[in-house]
């Protein structure tokens, strides 16, 4: 049988009330009082129903997390920030996938709101107006990782994507690469507008006005990488470089390269976004954009914090600082 509090109210010779402040953390019982409820939760191996305290005072401790795909080191390394900050102010987390669905990514907004999640955190590809109806009509707060919302009304983390694909556009051109391609992701997402936006104007400061031919769109997969790589050397003007807008796909353009005989960066110098993990495991080494993801998954949970419990926000769109960093993947100066 399930123990209740009633069970250990008269285990310590106590009221239910006296237990009930004890469990919560109430300050104003003795010690004495204290000492005999936390034995008598022991020995009977009383566990507190978090959804009946959450009834009463009307907050779960818990924060709903919905991701593209847990299984992607990305998405990993901002979980990874999300829950530990999660777990410093003492709230678990409900973590779901979406598999970057639309019509699934609504359906587990009101799942999570219908769980009485006191707040939720998302990442996303596109965000529709489907999407900010929801988050509007939200009885609790919603902020955005790694996810840009263009209205700029829901509260988000990210970096200036748009800046991070100039510079590394821009090292390549510096490497007096003329032919510099872009491998985008799905276009259809902010996220990617701007990297292609960054990729284009670095090209366009270097007297490309018409870079669209070396543009091919990928999905983030390795596999995806590996396609591009085949559609750009079948280009009449095969490029010499490639900026690819995740690691991932990035690995997948390395060893399509590879596999057709060619050296890597010598015969073609590859440049990735993100830094994850992979870009340290590939032969040679990745260079790429270094975004924050760990810092991203754990600022925009200290954000979510901040509303959750009405502290002052001085700033609701957040932009953490990208960096380049340069390993063999491309040739040094």
């Amino acid at each position: 049988m399930n123990v209740t509090i009633y069970d250990v109210a008269r285990e310590a010779s106590v009221s239910m009330a006296t237990v009930s402040r004890v469990v919560n953390g109430n300050p104003n019982v003795k010690p004495a009082t204290r000492k005999k409820v936390h034995d008598a939760i022991e020995r009977l191996g009383y566990r507190p129903n978090a959804v009946a305290r959450g009834l009463a005072s009307k907050k779960t401790t818990t924060v709903g997390v919905i991701i593209p795909d847990i299984s992607s080191i990305f998405f990993a390394e901002l979980a990874r920030g999300i829950e530990d900050i999660a777990t410093m102010y003492n709230y678990n987390i409900i973590l779901s996938n979406s598999d970057q669905n639309k019509d699934k990514e609504i359906h587990l907004i009101n799942a999570m709101l219908g769980k009485q999640v006191d707040g939720l955190v998302f990442m996303g590809g596109k965000i529709t107006d489907d999407h900010i109806r929801e988050f509007k009509t939200a009885s609790v707060p919603i902020a955005l990782a790694a996810t840009v919302d263009e209205s700029g009304e829901t509260p988000s983390v990210n970096i200036n994507y748009e800046q991070a694909a100039y510079d590394a556009t821009e090292l390549l051109l510096s490497h007096h690469n003329e032919r510099v391609a872009f491998v985008s992701g799905p276009e259809d997402t902010v996220v990617n507008t701007e990297k292609l936006s960054g990729y284009k104007r670095a090209m366009k400061d270097h007297g490309h006005d018409s870079p669209d031919k070396w543009i091919v769109t990928g999905d983030y997969s390795y596999d995806s990488g590996i396609e591009a790589l085949d559609q750009l050397l079948e280009m009449d003007e095969q490029p010499s470089a490639v900026f690819v807008s995740a690691d991932e796909m990035a690995l997948g353009v390395i060893h399509g390269a590879q596999d057709k005989g060619m050296k890597v960066p010598e015969d073609l110098e590859v440049f990735g976004f993100d830094n994850t993990r992979l870009a340290t495991m590939v032969r040679p080494t990745l260079s790429t954009v270094v975004q924050p993801m760990y810092d991203i998954g754990a600022v925009a949970m200290r954000l979510l914090t901040k509303f959750m419990n009405k502290e002052e926000v001085e700033e609701q769109s957040v932009i953490l600082p990208h960096r380049i960093i340069e390993r063999n993947s491309t040739q040094q100066k």
